[in-house]
């Protein structure tokens, strides 16, 4: 349906003149839970912000109205993830009740037709009270005409549920497998393709998978050692709300929710919010054996500190100093902030690591987990599934193998370096470990370090694979999906 043009206000006629009043021209209603989410989906939009860093402030700002409950705020966060996250299919859904393309829709205008569909399709929200609330939000931030518009398309989208739009608009699986699980489930294709060439297997898997993208993940904290402990942390979020974690000692889960900065220990920084993955990659690094001494460990990539908090506290307790070093300097000053009142002996550096500020072979053990796509982390982002592209890996690689190298470079004989990316892109992981020890690439020499089995310094944990690397899964895990290969420096 084409966009109706704004139209004239028309003027009441004057009483007594022989006609009836006209009815006064009502104002629109601002739901201020629908004009958050609005503003975040913009934000996400025109300024390449990420909703997890927009969202919190806003809610907090939000309630400071007695009238903005709690329930206010978990409605506005479902509907800014909940949409991001299907932005693929809802733009299909969308994409069929519009006579233009996608591409011609004003971006306002589609985030709305966004926010509606997610109310109708993915929502218990009532159909009249999704389309209404709808279409008054156009109302307030497009205007009159537009709002007709939205209510339009919104009404075709009402005719049917999200699994009669999904067999109306994806392709059978046989004909397309790609294709329709990019549109089922809600990824670019190239990701689909990427994640299912790195998990391997047949359509079971790679639908878990999708579908556990499509999941908000919990809340999980670290309790950093020797600074606080799972049962402060289980006694403050509430027997009720709290969990401990699935494989990390130092874990527990806010299976409620909850806000972890009203927890003493995370504002004074003896926990902090950080993913299971990223606290078994930590905890491998350190458990994993070295020759001779113990007493000097490198987080080349420290930024923004969650790995490095927990490096710190594990260092402490063996008496070792650990160097936290990050290139950007605002991120080191994040670092800075994760570390502060740490027991053991620290320092924090703004360096980049590929031009490092050490000599070779100072380290013991070095951490290097490197910048990457983040496709390890779309529970959590979801709007990174559709802002990076297959072209984006190119200008990674060779980052990535320059760390890594300076990484073996920086690590003594005998030392051990864990390499780390929260992404399972193979050209992101078993790649570029693979180039780096046979020095592929221009003017490269192989490196003199073995891969060693990553697999027993994460006990308990299951369906780790074949070895020596480590792929962690969020359908298999409950994790983002951190990728580790722990190399032993041989000469």
């Amino acid at each position: 349906m084409s966009e109706q043009p704004r139209q004239p206000r028309r003027k009441p006629a004057p009483a007594g003149a022989g006609g009836k009043q006209a009815k006064p021209h009502r104002r629109p209603q601002k739901d201020p839970v629908r004009m958050l989410a609005f503003e975040v989906l913009r934000a996400v939009d025109e300024r390449d912000a990420y909703a997890n860093l927009v969202l919190p402030p806003l809610l907090k700002k939000a309630r400071q109205d007695e009238k903005f409950e709690a329930r206010d705020a978990a409605l506005a966060t479902e509907l800014v993830y909940g949409t991001l996250r299907r932005q693929g299919t809802y733009d299909a859904v969308i994409k069929a009740c519009i006579d233009r393309p996608l591409r011609e829709v004003d971006p306002p205008v589609l985030d709305v037709l966004s926010l509606g569909a997610h109310q109708l399709l993915g929502t218990r929200i009532p159909t009249h009270a999704a389309v209404s609330a709808s279409v008054e939000l156009a109302r307030v931030v497009l205007g009159d005409g537009r709002a007709k518009f939205v209510n339009a398309v919104l009404r075709k989208i009402a005719a049917h549920d999200l699994e009669g739009w999904l067999e109306r608009v994806a392709p059978p699986y046989e004909d397309d497998a790609e294709e329709h699980l990019a549109v089922y489930h809600s990824h670019p294709r190239w990701v689909v393709s990427a994640l299912w060439d790195a998990l391997g297997g047949g359509r079971a898997g790679i639908e878990d998978l999708l579908e556990a993208d499509n999941e908000r993940p919990e809340v999980t904290l670290v309790a950093r050692p020797g600074r606080s402990t799972p049962e402060e942390l289980l006694e403050a979020v509430g027997e009720d709300s709290a969990l401990p974690g699935r494989w990390s000692p130092f874990a527990v889960r806010m299976a409620e929710g909850g806000e972890p900065g009203a927890l003493e220990a995370v504002r004074e920084g003896r926990a902090g919010v950080q993913d299971e993955g990223s606290q078994l990659v930590a905890m491998a690094l350190a458990a994993a054996p070295v020759e001779g001494r113990d007493e000097r460990w490198l987080d080349g990539c420290a930024g923004p500190g969650g790995k490095a908090a927990l490096l710190a506290a594990l260092a402490a307790q063996r008496g070792a100093f650990l160097l936290a070093s990050e290139k950007q300097p605002h991120r080191a000053r994040l670092v800075e902030r994760s570390l502060a009142g740490n027991p053991g002996p620290y320092q924090v550096i703004a360096a980049d690591g590929t031009r490092p500020a050490w000599l070779p072979g100072s380290f013991d053990r070095v951490l290097m987990d490197v910048p990457c796509s983040g496709l390890g982390a779309l529970r959590r982002r979801p709007e990174s599934r559709w802002r990076r592209r297959p072209e984006d890996l190119e200008g990674f690689g060779p980052l990535q193998r320059g760390l890594l190298r300076e990484a073996l470079s920086a690590v003594r004989v005998g030392g051990i370096v864990g390499y780390a990316t929260c992404s399972p892109h193979l050209a992101e992981t078993r790649v570029v470990v693979d180039d780096v020890l046979k020095g592929r690439g221009a003017g490269q020499e192989p490196v003199s370090a073995e891969l060693i089995d990553a697999r027993p310094f994460m006990s308990g944990v299951p369906a780790l694979g074949d070895g020596p690397d480590v792929q962690l899964w969020p359908h298999l895990h409950g994790t983002d999906a951190m990728y580790l290969a722990l190399l032993r420096r041989t000469a």
